[in-house]
């Protein structure tokens, strides 16, 4: 049988990926302990995607499944690739479930900044949140470990 996994955004568990090259790690014991068990898939959509670490900060614009850049760049290729590839991967590994990065244009989980570089923030979420979500996948916020550690104490460990 096949063991279920957790896909993390990769900036959570202390990886420098984020747009700024800095990182957003998570020093809770419970994502301590999954490390440890050895059931997290840690990954960056917007670097699967062919992104650079740094790059411009990217907002989804509202409404839309577009994303631009605060250069004014369009990078909706790269974030639906890296979308795309994230949920290949967490098929291929038997994710049962994610936890990602709010307010990101990738991972955000019902909020996300509008696209208009102002801080404004709007009930949406980004785009390999949706794909994840689209194809059955529970999507959990960084801010909502409680909610995860339920759902995977209740559905997620027991094998495949």
């Amino acid at each position: 049988m096949k063991e279920r996994k957790i896909l993390i955004s990769a900036c959570l568990i202390g990886e420098k990926v984020k747009y700024d090259g800095n990182d957003n790690c998570l020093n809770e014991a419970i994502i301590q302990q999954w490390h440890e068990e050895g059931v997290l898939v840690p990954l960056c959509p917007e670097v699967l995607g062919g992104l650079s670490v740094p790059r411009p900060a990217c907002e989804v614009v509202e409404g839309t499944r577009t994303v631009i850049c605060k250069t004014g760049e369009d990078v909706t290729y790269e974030f639906d690739k890296g979308a795309h590839e994230s949920l290949r991967i967490a098929q291929e590994e038997g994710v049962v479930m994610a936890i990602l990065k709010a307010r990101s244009p990738s991972c955000g989980k019902d909020i996300i900044y509008d696209g208009s570089f102002t801080s404004t923030r709007v009930h949406d979420s980004g785009i390999t949140c949706k794909v994840l979500q689209e194809s059955g996948i529970a999507v959990f916020g960084e801010e909502e470990l409680a909610l995860a550690e339920a759902f995977w104490n209740a559905k997620g460990k027991n094998p495949l």
